[in-house]
């Protein structure tokens, strides 16, 4: 199934540019999308000769892309990388940021206060951050989804991160993990922790475990998985520890989550559970912003 029809890579002396850009490239072809290579370089060490240089060597790798059959091109900025990223999404309307961990930090710091986590809290599109060395296909995915907090909020999010999850699921050939954690909330969760009777805690812990049940396999009622290799867990836990022992229990190599609001500050939403998860895993992290979304980041220079 084609997700994406204008995708932009941004390519660095970051370790894993060169995989990232096969990354893109390779979801170009599938999905018969026009592909732009980025650069940006910081303005402390931009000079004329400097941008010079990084325009021929995208401009060589374009060549390459290209004979793949792709629509592509090139841009060269300098400023802060970021910021730039977003104004050409902006700009340009993108779909796709695919881009390497930034490799200034060690595997589990990778992410945090980087550009790469910068996107992720920002940008208005997807952002697919490739960690170091990621094989060139994917055999175990992880999809993350979350019980709605209220009944005002519908489940646009999940069937987002879903519809992707499945669909590259099935272009992968890979095995897809779909997982959610719950737990009891409210006074429920100060009975729970308190001195009951069996009786009352199992009948309490029935109650939430059917909720969530029912939940999910409505929620899945929407998909064919038939043809897709694939598991459901439910697991009470707090979401960050469940994904981060996921990960490392099925040796995952792609998360598929969405970010979530704890502010209410429009173009911040990306809450506790998206960050300690991304300051933890190992694997390559794919994120999606909830439905009104809207980016601190305008397109004024």
């Amino acid at each position: 199934m084609k997700r994406f029809k204008n995708i932009l890579v941004v390519h660095s002396d970051h370790t894993g540019s060169d995989d990232a850009l096969s990354r893109a490239t390779d979801l170009a072809t599938s999905n018969a999308a026009s592909l732009t290579i980025m650069d940006v370089v910081q303005d402390a060490v931009s000079t004329p000769m400097v941008l010079a240089e990084r325009q021929k060597r995208l401009s060589r790798l374009l060549i390459s892309v290209q004979q793949e059959g792709v629509d592509a091109t090139v841009i060269v900025v300098s400023g802060i990388p970021f910021l730039e990223i977003i104004r050409q999404v902006l700009h340009k309307d993108h779909d796709l940021v695919i881009m390497a961990a930034d490799s200034t930090y060690d595997l589990r710091h990778i992410f945090f206060g980087s550009t790469s986590m910068h996107l992720m809290r920002k940008c208005p599109c997807p952002v697919w951050v490739l960690k170091p060395h990621q094989p060139r296909q994917y055999r175990k995915i992880l999809a993350a989804v979350a019980y709605p907090v209220s009944e005002t909020e519908h489940d646009e999010l999940n069937i987002k991160i879903l519809d992707l999850a499945t669909s590259l699921a099935h272009t992968e050939d890979s095995e897809l993990h779909i997982l959610h954690a719950w737990d009891f909330t409210g006074a429920d969760a100060d009975t729970i922790r308190s001195e009951i009777h069996d009786e009352t805690r199992d009948r309490l812990f029935h109650k939430y475990q059917s909720t969530h049940t029912t939940w999910i396999d409505n929620l899945l009622a929407r998909y064919d998985l038939k043809e897709i290799q694939h598991h459901v867990h439910l697991v009470r836990g707090r979401p960050e520890s469940t994904i981060t022992q996921m990960v490392d229990e099925n040796d995952i190599n792609l998360i598929v989550m969405g970010t979530i609001s704890q502010t209410g500050i429009p173009g911040f939403f990306i809450g506790n559970t998206a960050e300690y998860v991304l300051t933890q895993v190992n694997c390559s992290v794919l994120t999606l912003k909830p439905a009104g979304f809207v980016t601190p980041i305008t397109m004024d220079l």
